[in-house]
């Protein structure tokens, strides 16, 4: 293998790996949600608004003696209300429908993906990462099928579900592309400094309280906002420098398992041997859906 090879190969399995961890700080932020003691719209954007001072620390480290890049580029803007309509309606679909339905939906997120990539961009996704999508939708659905209800007193709530997975496809496609033009930390904060102020408007409206009552509460905004999203998003900004949108969207089947795991080791909710199966469905799938070289 030559040397630019070997090259472009470790940076392919550094960028594989920062999505693996990127996934696992996302998929524990449900267990900071229940503990926090605040509405679904106010933890929203404690998660972003909390995290801005460390990305703020992040993108300064990272472009130290740096000349200044373009700032607020339209891709960044395009993540940061991407983002926050994701959040909005991810929480939406909590209150209005049971949890597996909205994880199921939101799922669907590597379908918009290829759909818009397509649409937009003319972009035709490799058939090794359709069979590796469909793998991984069969795996996600298995995750979540012992506790799918579908009613109709729950359809609004499932279209928000569904809702969340487009605004989470629309924002891989718009961080792939500002990673061509700025830093992952520059697009972490710039977005994340865009989402907070759109979640601030709508939680000031909607929610009775912005503050929580107690230590714990506190402790889990905090955690929630360095671990899931400055860890969780700056992690995945990483990689959609180096991976295509395509297959880092398949980070959220990821994220489902590192939820069903944590809520095994912290919660005590047990995983069946279906939940189990899935998981591995979605492992193959992701393996399949690979780019070559990572």
């Amino acid at each position: 293998m030559s040397e630019a090879a070997s090259l472009a190969a470790g940076r392919g399995a550094t960028a594989l790996a920062a999505l693996v961890l990127g996934a696992m700080a996302m998929g524990i932020s449900p267990i900071f949600v229940r503990w926090a003691d605040v509405g679904p719209f106010a933890s929203a954007f404690w998660r972003v608004a909390l995290a801005l001072p460390a990305l703020y620390a992040w993108m300064r480290l990272a472009e130290r003696g740096q000349p200044p890049g373009p700032r607020f580029i339209k891709p960044v803007w395009l993540a940061g209300l991407a983002f926050a309509g994701d959040l909005l309606f991810w929480h939406s679909a909590v209150l209005r429908t049971s949890v597996a339905n909205a994880t199921f939906f939101a799922t669907t997120a590597p379908i918009w993906v290829v759909a818009f990539g397509w649409m937009l961009f003319g972009r035709r996704a490799p058939r090794a990462t359709l069979y590796g999508l469909a793998l991984c939708l069969i795996g996600g659905a298995a995750l979540v099928a012992e506790s799918l209800r579908f009613r109709p007193s729950g359809a609004l709530g499932d279209a928000f579900g569904l809702a969340t997975g487009v605004f989470f496809g629309l924002y891989f496609l718009a961080v792939e592309a500002a990673r061509r033009k700025v830093s992952a930390a520059r697009a972490t904060f710039e977005l994340s400094v865009i989402t907070a102020a759109a979640l601030l408007a709508v939680a000031l409206v909607s929610e009775p309280r912005m503050l929580p009552a107690s230590l714990s509460g506190v402790a889990a905004l905090f955690g929630m906002s360095w671990v899931s999203h400055a860890g969780g998003q700056g992690l995945l900004s990483v990689a959609l420098g180096r991976l295509p949108a395509t297959f880092s969207s398949l980070v959220i089947f990821l994220e489902a398992i590192a939820a069903a795991l944590f809520a095994f080791l912290l919660l005590g909710e047990p995983i069946s041997l279906v939940q189990g199966l899935g998981g591995l469905l979605i492992m193959a799938g992701i393996y399949v859906a690979r780019p070559r070289g990572a």
